[in-house]
């Protein structure tokens, strides 16, 4: 039986958007473990690099859904190109700035800048969506494709980025991290065949944001908590392996912890689960929760790397499971700027993770970072349940692509779609 996987590549330009997404969003692991490391490096200071990283977070969160908002209605060809050359332009001018010991606040003000960084995998995500919107196999398929990309990334970012700053320079890593953004957005941009069809306002008769979906709230709530898991992560391993005299082996840690998700998504996208996914999801949230758990006893790298290694098995289901029902949820003309809201959750929860980790480090060590970790676990669990029964009603407004349980809508009638 021919693989799911390859199936979905008979699709004209698929192969081509696939590969420039991967090294597009390389970045999406290399900046915030780059900036973490090169501060590190020059200053020693976790809390100012903690602070840093959540600067670019919480910046991200804010202009992120702005530019796929954007993308929605004039293209990505037209957005992406001046975002991209402003977002590298700014990782720029932090790089030099901290290279040259410039004061501490002309770091945050690029890092604030670097922000407008597109969402470079919801933009592919995007392209798949008008590729198999009425084939939800197809769609699962590269869903799962995609998470597990995502993964790749966080298995090769972290190692190339902590690589580079502690080997060559520290500030290498994060401007390989803004090379491959250029030379990824670019690539796609250029590929103009499979960019979904913009949706002007005058078309769309609707200026308000797709966040006004009660069931996206939820997902990005709940994703808030769960970015500050992988924000806090990210700083206690780097501190963790530093105290234990392997600074970096913090990169090859985060790549076990990302090589779980990574082989997790693998085996659930060859799956084609029946029923609704929202039980599914919620079990995947408290799956994340719970492992966040042995982390606190870890003792040793090698401990660490196993128990991260089991932590990261939930994450790309969770993930994929997410997209479905964000489609569930957003109507068409908005469902960039409805991925890009996950991302902003994320982004915040990174902020906020990272932010209190650092804190905490510098205030009783590495280990007891990892109290961040389960507190963030216990709050995502805790808002995925209250926000339940959100998820479980209808959408309202314009028609979503699919319905809940990744049928589309006209396969329930039995018609074709009008495009």
């Amino acid at each position: 039986m021919p693989s799911p996987y390859r199936a979905i590549f008979s699709a004209p330009g698929s192969r081509g958007f696939s590969a420039a997404g991967l090294i597009g969003r390389m970045p999406l692991s290399m900046v915030g473990v780059g900036i973490l490391t090169m501060i590190s490096e020059l200053t020693g200071r976790y809390s100012l690099a903690g602070a840093l990283t959540a600067t670019l977070a919480l910046a991200a969160a804010v202009v992120g859904p702005q530019v796929s908002r954007l993308v929605d209605q004039y293209g990505q060809r037209r957005v992406l190109r001046p975002a991209t050359l402003l977002a590298v332009a700014a990782v720029a001018g932090l790089l030099l700035s901290a290279a040259s010991e410039a004061p501490d606040w002309t770091l945050f003000v690029f890092a604030a800048l670097a922000g407008c960084v597109p969402s470079v995998g919801s933009m592919i995500r995007a392209r798949w969506t008008a590729i198999y919107r009425d084939s939800p196999r197809e769609l699962h398929t590269a869903y799962s494709l995609e998470s597990v990309l995502d993964e790749v990334c966080f298995i090769f970012g972290p190692i190339l980025a902590i690589g580079l700053s502690t080997t060559w320079f520290p500030e290498a890593g994060p401007l390989v991290a803004g090379v491959f953004l250029l030379a990824g957005v670019w690539w796609l941009t250029a590929q103009r065949a499979t960019e979904p069809a913009p949706h002007p306002r005058d078309e769309q008769g609707d200026r308000t944001s797709a966040l006004r979906s009660p069931g996206l709230q939820v997902l990005m709530a709940t994703f808030v908590a769960t970015g500050a898991i992988f924000g806090s992560i990210d700083v206690v391993t780097l501190a963790f392996a530093e105290e234990h005299g392997h600074k970096a082996a913090a990169s090859f840690i985060l790549a076990i912890w990302a090589t779980g998700s990574c082989l997790a998504g693998i085996v659930f996208g060859l799956l084609h689960l029946k029923g609704k996914p929202e039980g599914r999801w919620v079990l995947g949230i408290c799956a994340m929760a719970v492992s966040m758990i042995p982390l606190l006893l870890a003792g040793n790298l090698p401990f660490l790397a196993v128990a991260l290694f089991v932590s990261g098995l939930a994450i790309a289901p969770t993930m994929i499971t997410t997209m479905a029902l964000i489609e569930a949820h957003v109507p068409r003309a908005k469902l960039t700027e409805g991925m890009t809201w996950i991302s902003t959750g994320l982004a915040v929860g990174v902020a906020l993770g990272s932010s209190a980790a650092g804190w905490v480090i510098d205030s009783a060590g590495a280990r007891t970072g990892y109290v961040v970790s389960i507190s963030a676990g216990a709050a995502a669990a805790a808002v995925a349940f209250a926000g339940y029964r959100r998820l479980t009603r209808p959408a309202q407004g314009e028609e979503p692509a699919t319905d809940g349980d990744g049928d589309s809508r006209e396969e329930r009638r039995g018609t074709d779609r009008v495009a």
